[in-house]
């Protein structure tokens, strides 16, 4: 399983999942909630991107890359900001997006793919970048690693 480490970026494994949620709320008849359910799915995905342009412009600031696809060419390890309180940002960011998706679809079977998201991103996403991370920034990754959580 290892080909298909870094090699998907998370963007599309994202809306493949968003894809598939919306397959799959077309399975069952949609749930009838008692709250605004497009307001709240905006504001989630508000939050999202809050979290995501935040994570963004602290790579622009750092000068360093954001290609999920090569961990490898990073030139700074970026520890403040947004990512003070996560060390994947840019993936919570999504994951958010895709549960906005899911309380806009109003359907709790989208909501099953939302821990498959996550399980995804850790095994072929996060799991080589740390190892790439690990090896790049040493010591100063290890500690970074001990302070901040991997999500949340």
């Amino acid at each position: 399983m290892e080909s298909l480490e870094l090699k998907i970026p998370p963007p599309v494994v994202a809306l493949l999942t968003g894809f598939l949620m919306w397959l799959a709320s077309k399975l069952i008849a949609p749930v009838v909630v008692p709250f605004r359910r497009v307001g709240v799915a905006v504001a989630i995905a508000c939050v999202g991107a809050v979290i995501g342009v935040s994570a963004m412009v602290s790579f622009l600031r750092a000068k360093t890359t954001m290609n999920p696809i090569k961990p490898g060419t990073a030139s700074l390890l970026v520890t403040d900001g947004v990512f003070c309180f996560t060390r994947n940002p840019m993936y919570l960011s999504l994951l958010l997006y895709l549960f906005a998706w899911a309380v806009y679809l109003s359907n709790w079977l989208p909501l099953l793919f939302l821990p498959l998201f996550v399980l995804y991103i850790n095994r072929f996403q996060i799991a080589p970048e740390e190892r790439t991370l690990s090896s790049l920034f040493e010591a100063q990754y290890v500690a970074y690693k001990g302070k901040v959580r991997r999500w949340l």
